[in-house]
Order: C-alpha cells, then sequence, then structure tokens
C-alpha cells in the first residue's frame, strides 16, 4: 500500500493547489417544475463549474488530462488569492439556487462534493495558509514534466504551453519567497531537496525535445533562453531557502494542534465518524491484530524453530516469526525489476478468480519515481491520467534502492520482503489503486472523478488487499496472513500516529519506538514514517478510515443478501461511483 509512500498520490492534483472558481456570473436558475428539469438544469451547472475550476487551476487540469490551459502558469501572489476568494464566495451563492433534495441521489453526492470543495478552498487558503509555511508547494518542475511526457498532443504544441508557461518563471518563484513567513524546517528541507531534483526537468531530455523540435528558429531560442531563466532563478530558490530561511530559524511547529486537525480531518476524509473517533477505532482495532498475530505465530512457531522454546511473551513471538520470515526478500539492485514481474501473476489472480472486469487497453507502467517526486518519505506511488485522458499510461512509481547505503536498503527490503512486497503491488497496482482508478475514469460524474476523495481511493486499495487474500491469493498460509496483518497494523497505527503527531505532540523517539513495538516495523520504515508524518497532516489517517467503511459495507450487504451477495458484483457496483466518499457511495448502493 503506499505509503510508505504517497498519493498521495499523486492521484489528484489535489487540495495543495487549491484555487477558486469562476468569476463570471452564470445567471444559473433552475426551472420550477418536474425533477427531470432541476436535475437537467443542475447538470448544465456542473459542467460550467468544473470549466471554471479548469481556468483558475491549470495544473489540476493537466493532471485530470484537461490541456486547454497547459500553457497557463499560477503566479500565488496575494492578489490572486484575493480574486479566488471572490470567485468562490459567488460560486457559493450560485450553489444555493439549488435544494439538494429536489436533486437525484446521484446529483445530491455531487452536490455535496461541490460543496466541500469550496469550503475546503477558503479553509486551505484563509486558515491553514500552507502557502505561508510550505516552501515545497512551491515547485515547476512536476507541471512541466506532466506537459513534456504528454503524448496528447505533438511535441511542437507541448513545447510552446512549456515556453509560455516558463516565461513567467521569476515572477513565479518571487511570489513564492515573499509568501512565505516562518515556514516549517521540515517542509523547508523538502523544498530544498524536490527543487533541485525539479531543475533535472529542465535538463537534457527537454533540452533535446527542443533541438529535435519543428519549431521556428525564434521560437527554438525563446524557448532555449526561457529554460536557462527558469533554471536560474529555481536555483536561486534553492539558495534563498538555504542562505537565508534555514541560517535565520525562525521556523514553525510542523503539528497542526486539534481544531486544525479535526477540521481537516472532516473536510479531507468526509467520514461518518469524526477524527476522534477514527482514532479510537484504530486503538481498538490494533489490540485486535496483535491477538490474530499471536495465534498465527504461535501455529508458526515449530515449523521456523523446531526444537526451540516457544517465547512466553507474545510480541516477543510475533517479532521473531516476523524477523524470520522477512530474511527472504528482492536485492537492492532488483527491487524495482521484482516489483515488475509480480504485476502479470496479479492480473492471472484476478481474472481466474473473477473479483472483478479489468481492461487489458489500459497501460500500467512501474518506473523509478521521477526525481522532483523523491524525498517525502513515499517509496512507492501511483500516478494516474484523469478522466479527459483516459488512453494514457497510469505509472507505478517505485523509488529505486541503488543510492542508498547498504545497511538502509536492507532494512527496507526485509520490510518489503516476499510476502510484503506482494500485499504493496495489491494495493498500488492491482486491483488497488490502477484498478480503482482506471474505474474511476469511467465514471459518469466528472464531479466524481475530479474530486476523488483519498479516504476512498486509499480504503479501496486496503480492502483490494484482504479481498485478494479472502480469495486464496498466497495459499492461504498463516506466513500471508501474518504478513498482512502486519501490513495491516502499519494501516492501523498511521492513524494512531497522525492524531499523536497533530494533537498530542508525540516525540520522534516515541513515535518510532511505537512503530517498532507495536508495528514491528523496520526502522528505515519506522523513521521513514515519522518523516512522512511530520509533512504531512490528516492522510496518513485516510487508509484506515477508507478501508473500515468500505469493509463494514461488504459485510453488512453480505448479511442482508446471504446465498444472493456477489463478490464480483458488489466489487463493480462499489467502483462504479468513482471515488466519491464511502458514505455517499454507501447512500447510493443501498438506495438502489
Amino acid at each position: 500500500m503506499p505509503k510508505p509512500f504517497l498519493p498521495h498520490l499523486v492521484l489528484a492534483a489535489g487540495l495543495s493547489g487549491l484555487a477558486a472558481l469562476s468569476a463570471c456570473n452564470s445567471n444559473n436558475k433552475p426551472t420550477s417544475g418536474t425533477p427531470e428539469t432541476v436535475n437537467a438544469d443542475f447538470d448544465r451547472y456542473k459542467q460550467r463549474f468544473i470549466d471554471s475550476l479548469w481556468y483558475y487551476n491549470p495544473e489540476w487540469a493537466s493532471s485530470q488530462g484537461y490541456h486547454r490551459y497547459d500553457s497557463l502558469l499560477v503566479v500565488p501572489t496575494a492578489g490572486r488569492r484575493q480574486t479566488e476568494a471572490a470567485a468562490i464566495a459567488r460560486r457559493w451563492k450560485e450553489m444555493e439556487i439549488f435544494k439538494p433534495e429536489d436533486l437525484s441521489v446521484n446529483n445530491q453526492t455531487d452536490y455535496r462534493l461541490m460543496q466541500n470543495y469550496l469550503q475546503s478552498a477558503r479553509f486551505y487558503d484563509d486558515t491553514l495558509r500552507a502557502w505561508q509555511w510550505n516552501p515545497a508547494s512551491y515547485n515547476l518542475g512536476g507541471s512541466v514534466a506532466e506537459i513534456l511526457n504528454g503524448r496528447y498532443q505533438p511535441l511542437d504544441r507541448r513545447l510552446r504551453s512549456i515556453s509560455t508557461k516558463i516565461s513567467r518563471a521569476a515572477d513565479y518563484y518571487e511570489a513564492a519567497k515573499a509568501n512565505l513567513e516562518r515556514p516549517t524546517l521540515e517542509h523547508t528541507k523538502l523544498a530544498i531537496d524536490q527543487n533541485k531534483g525539479g531543475l533535472e526537468v529542465f535538463g537534457k531530455a527537454l533540452q533535446d525535445s527542443v533541438a529535435k523540435s519543428g519549431l521556428s528558429a525564434k521560437e527554438k531560442k525563446d524557448l532555449t533562453d526561457r529554460i536557462a531563466t527558469t533554471r536560474l532563478v529555481m536555483e536561486n530558490y534553492v539558495r534563498f531557502l538555504q542562505q537565508e530561511v534555514m541560517p535565520a530559524g525562525k521556523f514553525r511547529s510542523f503539528r497542526l494542534g486539534k481544531p486544525l486537525f479535526d477540521r481537516k480531518f472532516a473536510l479531507d476524509i468526509q467520514s461518518t465518524y469524526s477524527a476522534e473517533q477514527v482514532y479510537q477505532k484504530a486503538l481498538r482495532h490494533k489490540q485486535e491484530l496483535l491477538h490474530d498475530m499471536g495465534k498465527r505465530a504461535a501455529r508458526l512457531w515449530p515449523k521456523y524453530f523446531p526444537g526451540q522454546p516457544q517465547p512466553t511473551d507474545s510480541v516477543a513471538l510475533i517479532k521473531q516469526v516476523l524477523t524470520k520470515l522477512s530474511e527472504k526478500h528482492a536485492t537492492q539492485a532488483g527491487f524495482v525489476q521484482a516489483v515488475k514481474d509480480q504485476i502479470p501473476t496479479l492480473l492471472k489472480w484476478v481474472d481466474d478468480h473473477k473479483l472483478l472486469t479489468q481492461d487489458p487497453t489500459k497501460p500500467l507502467v512501474v518506473r523509478e519515481t521521477p526525481l522532483y517526486m523523491r524525498g517525502s518519505g513515499a517509496g512507492a506511488s501511483v500516478s494516474a491520467p484523469g478522466p479527459y485522458d483516459k488512453a494514457a499510461d497510469t505509472y507505478y512509481n517505485v523509488e529505486p534502492l541503488t543510492s542508498w547505503p547498504a545497511a538502509k536498503a536492507e532494512s527496507y527490503l526485509r520490510e518489503y520482503n516476499q510476502y510484503t512486497l506482494q500485499i504493496l503491488n495489491i494495493h498500488e497496482a492491482i486491483p488497488g489503486h490502477y484498478t480503482q482508478l482506471v474505474y474511476a475514469n469511467r465514471s459518469p460524474s466528472l464531479i466524481k472523478a475530479i474530486f476523488g476523495n483519498g479516504a476512498m481511493i486509499e480504503g479501496w486499495a486496503v480492502y483490494a488487499e484482504r479481498m485478494m487474500l479472502e480469495s486464496g491469493y498466497g495459499g492461504n498460509t498463516d506466513e500471508i496472513w501474518l504478513a498482512w496483518d502486519k501490513w495491516n497494523m502499519r494501516v492501523t497505527l498511521n492513524t494512531i500516529l497522525d492524531h499523536e503527531v497533530h494533537v498530542n505532540n508525540i516525540s520522534e523517539q516515541a513515535a518510532v519506538a511505537m512503530l517498532l513495538r507495536d508495528g514491528f516495523q523496520e526502522d528505515a520504515e519506522a523513521r521513514g514514517k515519522w518523516l512522512r508524518a511530520t509533512l504531512s497532516q490528516v492522510q496518513l489517517s485516510s487508509y484506515f478510515t477508507g478501508y473500515t467503511a468500505i469493509y463494514e459495507l461488504r459485510e453488512e450487504l453480505k448479511k442482508r443478501d446471504a446465498d444472493k451477495f456477489d463478490l464480483k458484483a458488489f466489487n463493480e457496483h462499489f467502483l462504479s461511483y468513482g471515488s466519491a466518499p464511502v458514505k455517499y457511495i454507501r447512500q447510493m448502493m443501498l438506495a438502489k
């Protein structure tokens, strides 16, 4: 599952780029009369809502496969934020024309998602204000790489978009510097590393593309000059962070505190439960997992430690068995290839066991994580095409270990041993993130695809792991189930750690000790997770929250339908609603 890894997925360019909607006056008034008339009016309004969303969020639009505004660069000035705030206020007022109870179940969900977006946009800009304290949110590398690597337009057209976009690179980074006020130390270090990585985007590959293009001599010169300027201003931004921000030492804490964490949880996760309730559920589930792990480890002990006395302490027993199982793993040089080799097996299993229908026309490409995406504590992630570019490749990003010190790599490989690596690939690829996002792009509702809910996306990937093992994948052995218990413990501890870090102020030492002790994690994994908890907020809670909601829904329907319950039908029905929050999918499925 991601995350050691993030998603952050890259899945939906997300709320880090939240901006505003159109300032245009839509003149939108639903006609009185039949439900069909009201829903038709709302459908037209949704399209205007989306059109203006892309105009004001060109990078987000690109990530969704909508490339009309690729050449635009949003310069993040105070004036820009004021314009966005006014536009969002207008959108909110426009939506008051519609009454949710007059809409279809499908449109009610879209209405709530649109409302949540507008509320989130204001929260992110006015209250959370990450534009002030997160220097890593400013990096041109990712958006330019998105355009350069695309196949949706001829090279010359994409290069012209890049040329126009980076013509304002100096303004962009000047605005970034002006915005920063007491950033966090952790995000400052990340910004330095990722902007250095972002420089690679403006290196040989881009320059070679310019040279072989059909651009005129003048266009080539202009673009070459702009590339040089962009590299210069990015290097200056890195120096500014290294030589002015870092020495000044005026940093704020990365911790949100309870009020901000609770509000961000409500907006990001969109659960029926509060952050505190989910935290308490995770604490209870941790004990359930420890009990199951103890039973499985006891059964495995004679197999792996014949003739040796079994430890009386359950934690010691589990740890020794897990340590033994972790001895078999990929090599440091062969880690990325080991991931690639696993994918065909997963595809075949899902088909043979009729877990859901797959689309062989949608390619999955395993690649080394691009440099500009590294350093966040995410060792693997998925970059999926959006609903406008469904035929594009989905990338499974895997960070190579070749440059790591041998001891760190060995620790990491023991964590991702022969059992755990299979679960990781189920989570990230098939039938996890990759499969779910293919289905999401088929959803008739663009709103549900665009405003993808992280808890549903991550929750599905965790549910997919358990669903695969329940179908017999891995031979139904205690080994594979013990490995999954440990993996599910990570999901559970993600939620606990997230809450402990941002609400209860746990120290790094105590956090790492908890992950090593209760999670049976390797040191490299535990320290990577601490880093991730300092760089993100709430996202770590999405896995457990989404998974438990999906599993509870499935079990409720199994009980209701008894012998008529069909797993494949459930899976495909659930995925047909796009990446909507589970609480809304639940309402729509039960309404049927």
